[in-house]
């Protein structure tokens, strides 16, 4: 994949990510603050904890640092996956981000 393609999809990513924290906000009392500078998103929880999402360019990857730990995802094709296969990126995020907010919540493409 050449860089460009790496930041088109990478870009559809965190807008995605972003899109979903403004659908959450609007249907549930989950109160995400979500910031964006560059390639990176930090999302807050109101208990404080946090999730960073940020795009490293040289390695074409897009890492998730969360309270369970450090994930790097490469996109295959069609989707975000783990280098260590351990799952589809939204499905990781989903999972950090609920048990963080302490509610069920859906992130998604």
């Amino acid at each position: 994949m050449t860089d460009p393609e790496f930041m088109d999809h990478a870009e559809i990513l965190l807008q995605a990510v972003e899109a979903s924290c403004d659908r959450i906000n609007d249907q549930t009392n989950a109160d995400i603050d979500n910031q964006r500078t560059g390639g990176m998103v930090t999302l807050t929880f109101p208990n404080h904890s946090q999730i960073v999402i940020n795009l490293q360019k040289p390695l074409q990857e897009v890492w998730l640092a969360a309270k369970s730990g450090g994930y790097h995802y490469k996109f295959d094709s069609a989707q975000w996956m783990d280098t260590k296969g351990q799952g589809e990126f939204f499905a990781r995020l989903t999972q950090d981000a609920s048990a963080q907010a302490g509610v069920p919540l859906e992130f998604k493409r």
